[in-house]
C-alpha cells in the first residue's frame, strides 16, 4: 500500500467511523452480512497488535512499578466500576447496561499508544500499560463482567474467558513469537497493520450499527451522551489517579489516555458473541468514536503544553 495513502486513510479513523455507520444505518443489509466476521477481524488485529510487541515492552515493568500499578489500578478500577455507576444511577436497559459493563472491563486499546505520542506524554510507559493491561485481561475482564453484569443479564464467565483466550491472548502470542522469531523479515510489514486495523473495525462498527437500526434512532441521544461521559470521567479520574501517585507530569497523561481509551472492538466482540442482542455492542460501538475525538482534542490541548523537564518528584 502506498505510504500517502495509508497515512491519509488511517489519520482519518473517525472520518470513515461516522461514513460508514450512516451508510450502514441507512443500508443495513449489505453491513449486517459481515457480523460473523467480528470475532475473526478483531482476532487479526490484536495479532498485529502482539506484532509489533517486544521483550522490553514488558522488561520495563520492574524500571517504573509505581506508574505501571497505579495504570492497572485506574484501568481495571475506574472505568469498570463508572460503567456499573452509569448502569445503575441511570437505570439503563439490561442491553445498554451490559454493554457499559463490558466495555468498561475491557483493557485500553492501541490507538492509546498514538494519542500519547501526539500529547506529548510518555509513549514508553503507554506501550508498555497496554502491554500489560491486554495480557491481565486475559483473566480479569471476563471475572469483571461476571462480578459487575451478572445482576444485569446472565454471564458464561468460563465462556468469556475461552473468548478472551481465542481473541487475545492466541493472536497476540502468536504476533509476538513471529516478531521475536522472524526479526527483520517481518519488521517492513508492521506499517500496514493500522491502516488494517482501521479498515476492520470500521467494518465491524458498521456491523453493530446494521444489526441495531431499528432501535438506534431512539437510543442515540442519552446513550451517546452517556458513552462520552463514562470516556471523561475515565480520563479525568485516571489523571487524578496518577496525581496521587505522584507521578511525572507526563506520566499522569498517559495514565489519564490509557485508563480512558478503550479497546473497544473487543467489548464489540464479546458482546457479539456472547449475548443475542445487538444492543449490548452499542456502547462500545459508539465509545470507538467518543475516545478517538475526545483523545484527540486532549492530545492537541496538551500538545501545546510540552511538560517542564524535572517535574517528577521522584521515580515511576
Amino acid at each position: 500500500m502506498d505510504k500517502k495513502l495509508q497515512t491519509f486513510w488511517t489519520n482519518r479513523f473517525v472520518l470513515w467511523v461516522v461514513v460508514f455507520s450512516v451508510a450502514a444505518y441507512l443500508i443495513p443489509r449489505p453491513f449486517a452480512w459481515l457480523a460473523p466476521g467480528i470475532v475473526p477481524g478483531l482476532g487479526l488485529i490484536m495479532f498485529g497488535m502482539g506484532m509489533t510487541l517486544v521483550p522490553d515492552d514488558f522488561a520495563r515493568v520492574a524500571r517504573m512499578p509505581r506508574a505501571i500499578l497505579c495504570g492497572v489500578l485506574g484501568q481495571f478500577l475506574i472505568m469498570p466500576l463508572v460503567a456499573w455507576a452509569i448502569a445503575k444511577g441511570f437505570r439503563l436497559s439490561p442491553e445498554f447496561a451490559m454493554g457499559f459493563i463490558i466495555l468498561g472491563c475491557c483493557p485500553g486499546g492501541t490507538a492509546s499508544n498514538v494519542i500519547a505520542y501526539l500529547a506529548k506524554a510518555d509513549v514508553a510507559l503507554s506501550v508498555t500499560m497496554t502491554a500489560c493491561s491486554t495480557i491481565l485481561a486475559i483473566l480479569v475482564t471476563p471475572w469483571l463482567i461476571g462480578v459487575l453484569g451478572g445482576s444485569f443479564l446472565p454471564v458464561d464467565s468460563w465462556g468469556l474467558f475461552m473468548s478472551v483466550v481465542k481473541i487475545v491472548l492466541i493472536p497476540v502470542g502468536a504476533g509476538f513469537l513471529i516478531r521475536y522469531f522472524a526479526g527483520r523479515r517481518v519488521e517492513r510489514f508492521l506499517s500496514v497493520f493500522p491502516a488494517i486495523s482501521v479498515l476492520v473495525i470500521v467494518l465491524i462498527i458498521a456491523a453493530i450499527v446494521a444489526l441495531s437500526s431499528d432501535t438506534l434512532a431512539d437510543a442515540l441521544g442519552i446513550l451517546g451522551a452517556l458513552v462520552f461521559a463514562h470516556n471523561l470521567l475515565g480520563m479525568s479520574l485516571g489523571y487524578g489517579l496518577a496525581t496521587l501517585f505522584r507521578l511525572p507530569i507526563s506520566a499522569r497523561r498517559t495514565i489519564a489516555v490509557e485508563v480512558g481509551m478503550q479497546n473497544s472492538g473487543l467489548g464489540v466482540a464479546l458482546a457479539k458473541a456472547h449475548f443475542d442482542s445487538a444492543l449490548v455492542a452499542l456502547p462500545a460501538s459508539l465509545f470507538s468514536v467518543a475516545h478517538n475525538l475526545t483523545g484527540s482534542a486532549l492530545a492537541n490541548y496538551w500538545r501545546s503544553r510540552q511538560p517542564a523537564s524535572g517535574d517528577s518528584p521522584g521515580p515511576v
